[in-house]
């Protein structure tokens, strides 16, 4: 009851999870959150488009230490704390919602297959996401394993455990928004031809994009510079 946080709600003004239960609605399971760089960063982050679109409050952590307290805190008041970062994201939905998710699903399949095919190891899946509404695609890590603000804080640590690192790294999937018009053309033409120069480019630029806007590091800047080069002269 002494943590004290900034909301998507809270304006100015630091809440406690108490008052944040309070302010629940009424068909909400969960505690959602996000943590990041700075409380700039996470509200202008991609992953709570939906979430604040749907008018349900999300908690902002943009301390290093919350994330620590996060894995030792898994509920409060019996509700579950759950990140907006990660996959599995459940949100409340009527079933006209539903249906059009499974309706997505099933349109973007073949897409979904050609970008895991392309980014091959990069990601471990390409999955129809239910948490965008203005950005195309994002990154959202496994439920165990590190979120992407955790990964930067290991990484920045001068003595870390270099073989934590490699099991607890952040485990990436991509999730791509159906209602995008980028997306849609993507979708077209891979359908169209998979083997598309330009199918490949812009799966790779959009992944590339979608790890920086998530909070990851670009392995290779140059590669991505160069690609949007290539993809500008293009046209």
């Amino acid at each position: 009851d002494l943590l004290r946080y900034y909301t998507s709600s809270s304006g100015d003004d630091l809440t406690s999870l108490k008052d944040y239960v309070s302010r629940m609605k009424e068909n909400q399971k969960h505690i959602y959150y996000i943590t990041g760089e700075s409380k700039d960063q996470v509200a202008n982050s991609s992953f709570v488009e939906r979430v604040r679109r749907r008018g349900i409050e999300v908690i902002y952590m943009p301390e290093p230490i919350d994330e620590y307290v996060v894995q030792q805190l898994k509920e409060y008041d019996g509700k579950t704390l759950v990140s907006v970062t990660k996959e599995g994201l459940e949100l409340p939905e009527d079933e006209e919602e539903k249906k059009k998710r499974e309706e997505d699903k099933v349109k973007y399949e073949n897409l979904c297959k050609v970008m895991k095919d392309i980014l091959d190891k990069k990601v471990e899946k390409v999955v129809v996401s239910n948490r965008l509404v203005e950005s195309p695609c994002c990154i959202v890590t496994s439920q165990y394993g590190w979120t992407a603000n955790m990964e930067r804080i290991m990484k920045a640590q001068a003595l870390r455990d270099t073989s934590t690192m490699g099991y607890m790294a952040a485990k990436k999937h991509l999730e791509i928004n159906p209602d995008h018009a980028i997306i849609n053309t993507l979708r077209e033409k891979a359908d169209a031809d998979k083997n598309d120069k330009a199918v490949k480019d812009l799966a790779l630029l959009l992944f590339e994009t979608a790890l920086l806007s998530s909070g990851f590091a670009l392995e290779d800047p140059q590669v991505h510079a160069a690609r949007i080069h290539r993809m500008i002269k293009l046209g």
